[in-house]
């Protein structure tokens, strides 16, 4: 069966994890904990969650011990959306085809929901039960993941895309802000996997790191194109919220043939990358399709 078949038993595996590892909605402090799952659980590709257990497949590891880094990361991902989508911020009304956190509930209880949602991204990998064997891994993994959400991951992408509003970046300032802020949480997704027992040596761990920077850009292009050709029913927010903000994205910049051809360019150095692993790599493959042809 291949990846394509398989990646629906992932994305149900990694439904059923979250929905155990998030509060009860009937656990006070109720308010909260419903935005929290309402946060999380409102629908989404799971790009990280599969990237997380396609390089797993590549390597060897169980889907068992899996499972805390791919809920793990998508817990820190949805803490970044919500405050993303918050009025200080980008200010956006609709998130996955739906009311964002903040215009569902009130924009405190979005902030505490995304509060509430990091720390338990942290307490996931620590008190998995197939990772409590492996301490020297869970440490390994806390520490790749803090890295990918702090000044040197996405919080730091977003402050320079807040920064960058109105201004004209060179293709490799606008590149960098990429690589944090969304570039470090898919590397996190890839690298996690190769954290886990068995683990992943010097060699195959670099030609992870080529495949994932490289497609981490493909993504936040392929999104900057998204916003310009798609439509607000297919992208699940407001089209055309980054022309309307003056953001600098790539087509902004550039124009969209140029954003195609970088696009293309990545995406063929994340397969090569993938050329160069011995181990099988057809799910991390049929992924990267679908990031850079995606029209959500």
């Amino acid at each position: 069966m291949s990846f394509e078949q398989r990646h629906g038993e992932y994305l149900a595996r990694i439904e059923r994890v979250l929905d155990q590892t998030l509060p009860a909605a009937s656990l006070p402090p109720t308010r909260l904990h419903e935005a929290m799952r309402y946060a999380v659980l409102g629908g989404g590709k799971r790009i990280r969650p599969l990237l997380v257990y396609a390089t797993g497949e590549s390597l060897g590891v169980a889907a068992e011990c899996l499972d805390a880094p791919a809920a793990a990361i998508e817990l820190m991902h949805a803490f970044s959306l919500v405050h993303d989508d918050l009025p200080a911020m980008d200010d956006d009304e609709l998130r996955r085809g739906r009311p964002t956190t903040h215009r569902a509930f009130d924009e405190a209880t979005a902030i505490l929901a995304a509060d509430a949602l990091q720390p338990l991204a942290f307490q996931t990998l620590i008190t998995a039960p197939a990772l409590v064997p492996y301490p020297l891994e869970q440490i390994r993994l806390v520490a790749l993941l803090a890295e990918a959400c702090g000044s040197n991951g996405m919080t730091g992408g977003q402050a320079i895309d807040m920064e960058s509003e109105g201004q004209h970046l060179d293709p490799a300032a606008l590149e960098h802000m990429y690589r944090l802020k969304t570039g470090r949480l898919l590397r996190a997704a890839v690298l996690s996997a190769a954290c886990c027992p068995p683990g992943a040596d010097t060699e195959q761990t670099h030609h992870l790191e080529r495949f994932i920077d490289a497609l981490g850009l493909a993504f936040q292009i392929r999104d900057d194109i998204l916003d310009i050709e798609g439509t607000t029913e297919q992208i699940g927010k407001r089209q055309g919220a980054d022309i309307a903000r003056d953001k600098a994205t790539y087509p902004a910049l550039f124009g969209l043939p140029a954003a195609r051809a970088r696009m293309d360019e990545l995406w063929a150095a994340a397969v090569a990358a993938l050329d160069e692993l011995p181990t099988p790599t057809e799910g991390l493959r049929w992924l990267a399709e679908q990031i850079v042809r995606r029209e959500d």
